[in-house]
């Protein structure tokens, strides 16, 4: 187990657990507040993303970071944001299970170390791996679900709102009930 997040930053950054290692420019460790109680868990870095180093830094990154600011929300001041993968897919396809089970041992001890309270997963990858195998995200968006005694959400990913915008305002309730569960629950917002 690791100390903080510097120190599990340190090991990330070396890993090569998995084919994805081969063909990364940078690991996409995350990004955000360190006493974040509320951890965003995307799919995997695209190729804005792999280019910076960062999560949710291109256009879908843009569209997350304005529904999060509408909702009070920020990675500046209290959300932190990582992925299923710490390394781009190629041509950004989906993750595949055994890349996922790879990074798993590194989201969770990220998730270890920040301890959040709540965690909202976006898009279908993430939400099939920690929520719920048969998790429908257009059907169960915005519900919470107690695991562990962390409450957890899935909502639709940025880049599906990009290419289908008739979900923004089904993501956008979404987010601004995170924002409400978070005061219920007295969370630094």
């Amino acid at each position: 187990m690791y100390e903080n997040l510097d120190e599990l930053r340190e090991e990330v950054l070396g890993c090569q657990n998995c084919g994805l290692a081969a063909t990364r420019r940078n690991v996409v460790f995350g990004v955000g507040a360190p006493g974040a109680k509320i951890l965003l868990i995307g799919e995997g870095p695209g190729e804005n993303e792999d280019k910076q180093g960062e999560p949710f830094v291109g256009r879908s990154g843009q569209l997350l970071d304005k529904m999060l600011e509408y909702a009070g929300l920020s990675r500046k001041k209290n959300i932190y944001i990582a992925n299923m993968v710490k390394c781009r897919p190629p041509q950004n396809r989906d993750p595949a299970p055994e890349e996922i089970a790879a990074c798993m041992g590194w989201l969770r001890n990220q998730t270890a170390i920040l301890r959040p309270a709540i965690i909202i997963c976006i898009g279908r990858i993430a939400a099939v791996s920690l929520i719920q195998k048969d998790f429908k995200v257009t059907k169960q968006h915005g519900q919470f679900i107690e695991k562990n005694g962390t409450l957890m959400m899935g909502t639709f990913h940025p880049a599906a709102l990009l290419r289908n915008p008739v979900n923004k305002p089904a993501a956008m309730e979404d987010l601004l009930g995170v924002a409400k569960k978070a005061q219920e629950l007295g969370l630094p917002l």
